[in-house]
């Protein structure tokens, strides 16, 4: 068992898994472009099926004159404490695949899989940056599509907001409390040897 950030394990990981969470508390500073482009580049190398590799990002930095219309993409929740984020990346997902050697496509079976891996990858890379990324599903997907031109084939998935991560005392009070790295359910729940446990 390790214990790391009050969190414990069933069986040995790298340190690397257990001190990645997800903050709320950014300091609302500009982020060097370099950093952003290299959590995008490392989930650009994450595996998907065929090697289709479906997800697509669109990236907004604070400094642009935008910002605030971006953060409106999200929902007021979310909003309340990204505002302060560095950057928001919105991930899609391309939701049908290219048939070989024919202009005909086919619904694909594993796009929000594939850009799960790669969000995956993102996460921990800017954490290896010294950055926090934190990825939402309450936003406005319609509106999404529509401020960034998307193409109907492509899913938007979830924003992901980056930034230094800073003290819970910049949240609202009722978020303060929440401001730490959360627990996992238990091995023996997740994990079956030979068939699925109901208990």
């Amino acid at each position: 068992m390790q214990v790391t950030n009050n969190r414990k394990t069933d069986n040995p990981i790298d340190p690397l898994f257990l001190n990645r969470w997800s903050t709320r508390a950014y300091d609302g500073a500009p982020m060097a472009k370099e950093d952003l482009l290299s959590m995008i580049e490392a989930a650009r190398w994450a595996p998907s099926a065929y090697n289709i590799q479906p997800w697509r990002f669109i990236y907004v930095e604070r400094t642009d004159p935008n910002w605030d219309d971006t953060i409106a993409l999200l929902d007021p929740f979310n909003a309340s404490w990204g505002k302060d984020a560095s950057a928001a990346i919105f991930l899609l997902s391309d939701t049908l695949v290219n048939v070989p050697d024919s202009d005909d496509t086919r619904p694909s079976g594993y796009h929000s899989f594939d850009a799960g891996s790669a969000w995956a990858q993102l996460g921990l890379q800017a954490h290896l940056l010294g950055y926090s990324a934190h990825a939402v599903a309450g936003l406005y997907h319609d509106k999404v599509k529509e401020r960034f031109n998307v193409p109907d084939r492509f899913k938007v998935e979830i924003a992901i907001l980056v930034g230094k991560r800073t003290t819970p005392e910049k949240l609202p009070e009722a978020l303060q409390e929440r401001e730490t790295p959360s627990p996992r359910l238990a091995f023996d729940q997740i994990a079956f040897e030979g068939s699925f446990s109901h208990e």
